[in-house]
């Protein structure tokens, strides 16, 4: 499919074998490891800025203990999104070099082996562990489940250094019989209180541009291009052939044998339905001309609602890591964040600190649906959380237990604010945890268990757009392990 726009400059650039789209955590990932192959030449495309060496990356992305993602943040792009059919957000993601990976809170939690059930046997918590061992160095834990030579450091806050308030939380999960669990990453370990495995080393966030990418810019077959928009995919019969990019107000066309999508769980399913793959009805309605309908592009995606319980006490909030310890249980998970989010994130109001109850197997369904067939205008994001009653329920025993732990001596300081007025309404909010817009399965699944877009060739997504189903902790770990099996999958393709 090709985009017209009058009056702007067109221009030939040279062909890629392998065209990455998006420099996010699986994106820099993908480029990293393809380019390990000196014989092909890899470009990656990045809508975002971009830097080429620890040098030049702005403080506020390296810094742990911030969330540069405030109004008028130069390193984040939002778009609209509906929680449910009467509330409505406005959802901001990474827009930088290295993606979400870079302005997030540094939670490194690996999908938990169960999770796997739901995807193709190939995927089988067994297969994929020695990938997740593969991106990582754990400064804490060894042994088999861990690694200790990849490219992310991965360690957990100590005790001692940290907030007032992660150290009360511990205390008091314990206090009401919960157990503590010192490894998250352990596949063994089952429900508890423990720290948060971070990719957080020395206060600075390491997210997979400066771990993967940035040194390993000197290769003479990896191109990187920044500020540059893919605007579609060129196809050639049924085959991707390459892409369309906006840079620099001039529209050219990049040629590749291969196209990897990491643009993320929005953005993805955007490009696809963009160049005509997805639900036939809705691109005609659109104006897209229709390459091949796909049903499920863009349908079915999951992610964490997520219940704010604000709550006042006399914790001092000195700069800590946004998330130090969870408690997990059940289908929940209970976050104490560290400090008021306004101390954290720019340009906030004045607020009360927060206590999150994260629903992590929620039954809810959304949908991406293209608004326009304008490139540069965002889709709409559409959640339907709490149209189940078992999320509705889940969510309410969450708070239950946030209710008994502020009942608990090291909590006792605490008080609720708002304790008149139903959370589900008044505080739902999302973990930005969108997953499985475009995923892989059996059937009728947008993508095979090889992340090949079915019905094209040459056509690949590797983020958390593939995944089945979001997994039950958050996916930043599991996404930069399904990067590195992607890449090995298309090298030994």
């Amino acid at each position: 499919m090709t985009s017209e726009y009058p009056g702007v400059p067109r221009s030939t650039v040279d062909h890629a074998d392998i065209v990455v789209v998006g420099g996010g955590s699986a994106g820099c990932v993908l480029a990293t490891r393809l380019s390990e192959d000196a014989s092909c030449n890899v470009l990656l495309i990045e809508s975002g800025p971009g830097f080429t060496g620890l040098g030049d990356w702005p403080a506020e992305i390296a810094d742990a203990h911030v969330l540069p993602v405030g109004p008028g943040s130069p390193w984040t792009a939002s778009y609209p999104a509906s929680l449910t059919t009467n509330i409505e957000r406005t959802i901001s993601r990474g827009h930088v070099l290295g993606g979400s990976g870079s302005v997030n809170g540094g939670y490194f939690v690996r999908a938990r082996p169960r999770d796997f059930d739901a995807w193709p046997a190939s995927w089988s918590h067994r297969n994929v562990l020695p990938y997740f061992c593969a991106a990582e160095t754990d400064h804490d834990f060894s042994g088999e489940w861990h690694g200790r030579g990849g490219p992310i450091d991965v360690a957990r806050v100590p005790d001692s250094e940290q907030a007032e308030v992660s150290r009360a939380f511990f205390s008091a999960a314990m206090e009401c019989g919960f157990a503590h669990v010192a490894d998250l990453n352990d596949p063994a370990d089952g429900d508890g209180v423990g720290p948060v495995p971070l990719n957080v080393f020395g206060g600075k966030r390491i997210n997979t541009a400066v771990a993967y990418l940035l040194p390993n810019l000197n290769r003479d077959n990896l191109t990187m291009m920044t500020e540059t928009v893919v605007l579609s995919v060129i196809f050639d019969s049924m085959r991707a052939v390459g892409v369309e990019v906006l840079r620099h107000g001039g529209v050219s066309r990049i040629r590749a044998e291969t196209v990897v999508l990491c643009a993320g769980a929005v953005r993805t399913p955007q490009l696809l339905m963009l160049s005509g793959i997805g639900p036939a009805d809705a691109l005609n309605d659109a104006g897209v001309p229709v390459v091949l309908d796909h049903p499920n592009v863009g349908q079915g995606f999951s992610d964490h609602p997520e219940i704010g319980v604000y709550y006042r006490s006399s914790f001092g909030h000195l700069p800590a890591s946004p998330l130090e310890v969870v408690l997990h249980t059940g289908d929940l998970e209970i976050r104490p964040f560290a400090a008021p989010f306004d101390r954290m994130i720019s340009g906030l109001a004045i607020g009360d600190p927060m206590i999150g109850v994260g629903l992590m197997r929620p039954n809810s369904r959304g949908e991406i649906v293209l608004r326009s067939s304008d490139p540069l205008e965002s889709p709409m994001v559409r959640y339907r959380y709490l149209e189940s009653a078992s999320d509705r329920a889940a969510l309410r025993y969450g708070l239950d237990i946030v209710s008994e732990l502020f009942a608990s001596s090291p909590l006792c300081d605490a008080r609720a604010v708002d304790v008149t007025v139903d959370p589900l309404s008044m505080h739902l909010g999302t973990s930005l945890h969108l997953s499985g817009s475009a995923s892989m399965g059996e059937g009728d699944s947008v993508l095979d268990d090889r992340c090949r877009v079915r019905g094209i060739d040459g056509l690949v997504v590797a983020d958390t757009s593939a995944f089945p189903v979001v997994p039950s902790r958050g996916p930043h770990a599991t996404a930069i392990m399904l990067a590195e099996r992607v890449s090995d999958l298309i090298r030994k393709a």
